[in-house]
């Protein structure tokens, strides 16, 4: 995810926008530092992020989330603090198996051994979303092609306003 979400924001950058991308290694080390892996942490996490977001795209920032949300509802409450016209859901659909391959934090890992507790995919459920504006399926694309596929979808989108993606 925060590897597509990166090269985005290169294509973004090099085409005249400001950016912020915002993932786990930004935010779990200080704004949400208090929070784990389950259902409840994972809703909280994304309702800081998407504060933080609204107060990016607010000042001009197309911001770019990199998280699991695994509900729909807890993507629900970030599309509802975000406002929906600064909204794009973009859904990197990624087997479970390919996660767990380029997984350099180890976190999959240690979820299947019970170290982590409450890990999407894992011991977690995860529910796909029904109408993501971009579906990525990233075990069948480059992270260039994947990031020149999100870019192409919603540049229209963020050209008038920017969005939080």
């Amino acid at each position: 995810k925060s590897t597509v979400a990166i090269a985005l924001e290169k294509l973004l950058h090099s085409e005249g926008y400001h950016t912020m991308v915002l993932d786990g290694d930004n935010t779990r080390t200080g704004i949400c530092n208090n929070l784990g892996f389950s259902l409840e942490d994972r809703g909280e996490n994304i309702r800081r992020i998407a504060e933080v977001s609204k107060l990016f795209v607010q000042s001009g920032v197309v911001c770019i989330n990199s998280f699991v949300s695994p509900t729909r509802g807890i993507r629900k409450t970030a599309e509802e603090i975000i406002g929906s016209d600064d909204y794009v859901e973009i859904y990197i659909n990624a087997p479970i198996e390919v996660c767990e391959q380029r997984d350099v934090k180890g976190l999959y890992a240690k979820a299947r051994s019970g170290e982590i507790k409450g890990f999407t995919g894992i011991d977690s459920p995860y529910e796909a979303p029904q109408n993501p504006d971009v579906e990525i399926k990233t075990d069948e694309c480059t992270v260039k092609e994947a990031a020149q596929k999100i870019f192409d979808n919603v540049i229209a989108k963020i050209a008038v306003t920017n969005k939080t993606i």
